[in-house]
């Protein structure tokens, strides 16, 4: 099928082919070889081509079974000569037609970078959360179900391959040995900030995924995907049904989102096996970057001093200078162990040679540091009471004043903003993470956003204004203006209840 990319002929052969592709886009199923000669001219061709070498290229691409070609008795010839040139008519055949989409997507492939883009999770997790809302529509909605449903699988896609992109640059980066350090390091560093960027927050735009698929399983896929057959509008063809494979495609697709987000065996997601990669590809490029700084720093690296001496050892002229050389290199170094004496030099007799003496004992670390170790006394152990009981008075003040802000917050029923009136800023700052929260979430079938804080222990409902009255809420701090809405405020157990320590520290840094 790829035999026209090799041989003499190879850009001819590639460049007729491709002639053929741009007069598909164009609707022009078959072409003639003047009408081919022009469409060359189109994909970039300048050089002349001449008769015989244009029928030899369209013979062989015939030959491949990537052309076929017809006779066109529908023309009328008033010559001969005429009749010979304009008697044929090529068309791409199927192979034709894979050839060059996988020609093309090959180039494509040798163009692009990979990227690891947070906003295709949350793409997913929007198409999701669209199919859980159409699944209850009526059968007017097919069409929308199976636009959406193709649009979640390219999500799916463009996920699958870039991550499969960028995670082979990702390890060739990290096998690389750049010669311009300074470039080198510039892109390890970039590429360190990117992978941290991307992490954050992963593990809940996964875990929001796998919550969008588990709510569309309950709706039930199967049926989805008859609706969104019948939304494809297939055209009928001679032969099987394309219905069985399309189906079978789509359950396939499907395999495939819930192997990345929500597997069946109790397998790891393939999302979590991302985090994984990126985190040991950070702790490695952050070595690399040690080691290219700690070279930049010395006046020369032990690489380099290898490096010179086995070019030394290239150049010596005979097998004496060679020992001599390794003799100077590898040899003792020098005796910083010379100052060292025995723990109790009076059992050593002065008569006797130092070659006869026990050894002294030469710590490791004089050789590594030129250091000796010195033993000391055992430091004092602190005492933390005083620093435990500050943690624990804080902490008690700051779930007393979380209580207080929920007790303060909490409303028998549905009331607006505007009644809060004048707030205390803690108040002020808890009610605006409320509000916050709950126009980030998507609105319910009532038109409710409702949302809850990270403990999960006050929960708010938020409707949009019946008007356009607008609320004014002020504190010490200042005033703030915006639309009045109607807001309810609960929390579990009472206002009185008291959150727990780790809970009261969050929502306090929150």
């Amino acid at each position: 099928m790829f035999r026209f990319t090799t041989g003499e002929k190879a850009d001819l052969n590639g460049a007729v082919l491709d002639a053929f592709g741009v007069a598909g886009e164009h609707l022009e199923t078959t072409l003639g070889p003047e009408a081919v000669r022009e469409r060359l001219r189109m994909v970039g061709w300048v050089a002349a081509v001449d008769d015989r070498d244009l029928h030899d290229a369209l013979s062989r691409l015939v030959k491949w079974e990537l052309l076929d070609v017809v006779h066109n008795h529908a023309e009328n010839y008033r010559t001969a000569e005429e009749y010979e040139r304009r008697n044929l008519q090529y068309s791409l055949t199927r192979r034709g037609e894979a050839a060059l989409a996988g020609v093309r997507h090959a180039l494509e492939v040798l163009a692009s970078t990979g990227a690891l883009q947070t906003a295709v999770l949350e793409a997913i997790a929007d198409r999701l959360d669209d199919l859980c809302l159409l699944s209850g529509e009526p059968p007017s909605a097919d069409r929308r179900i199976f636009s959406t449903l193709r649009e979640l699988e390219a999500h799916l896609d463009a996920l699958v391959e870039n991550t499969k992109a960028f995670n082979g640059e990702l390890q060739r980066l990290l096998r690389a040995e750049g010669a311009d350090l300074e470039v080198f390091r510039e892109v390890k560093a970039a590429t360190v900030a990117y992978l941290q960027e991307f992490l954050v927050n992963l593990d809940r735009r996964g875990q929001a995924v796998a919550a969008a698929v588990a709510r569309v399983e309950e709706r039930g896929t199967a049926v989805l995907r008859e609706r969104a057959l019948r939304g494809a509008e297939l055209p009928p063809v001679a032969g099987e049904d394309p219905a069985a494979g399309w189906l079978e495609s789509r359950r396939a697709r499907w395999a495939g989102l819930r192997a990345w987000f929500l597997p069946d065996d109790g397998a790891r997601p393939r999302i979590e096996q991302l985090h994984d990669i990126a985190r040991r590809a950070i702790v490695s490029l952050l070595q690399v970057l040690e080691r290219i700084n700690e070279s930049r720093r010395r006046s020369s690296s032990a690489v380099q001093d290898f490096r010179e001496l086995a070019r030394w050892f290239a150049a010596a002229p005979a097998e004496e200078d060679l020992h001599r050389l390794w003799s100077a290199a590898f040899g003792l170094g020098p005796a910083r162990h010379a100052h060292l004496a025995h723990p109790d030099p009076e059992l050593i007799p002065s008569s006797r040679s130092w070659s006869e003496a026990p050894p002294v004992e030469v710590s490791a670390l004089l050789r590594t540091s030129g250091r000796t170790e010195r033993f000391t006394r055992t430091a004092r152990v602190r005492d933390v009471t005083a620093v435990r009981a500050e943690r624990a008075e804080r902490a008690r003040a700051e779930r007393a004043e979380l209580a207080r802000a929920w007790q303060a917050l909490e409303t028998d029923g549905p009331l607006r903003l505007s009644s809060f009136g004048t707030l205390d800023p803690a108040v002020f700052e808890r009610l605006l993470d409320l509000v916050g929260r709950a126009l980030s979430a998507r609105p319910d079938k009532t038109g409710l956003r409702r949302a809850t804080t990270g403990d999960g222990r006050v929960e708010i409902a938020l409707s949009p204004p019946p008007d356009e009255r607008t609320a004014v809420l002020r504190t010490m701090k200042g005033t703030l203006a915006g639309p009045d809405y109607v807001v309810h405020i609960t929390t579990a157990g009472g206002a009185s209840a008291t959150p727990r320590p780790g809970a009261a520290r969050r929502e306090a840094a929150g």
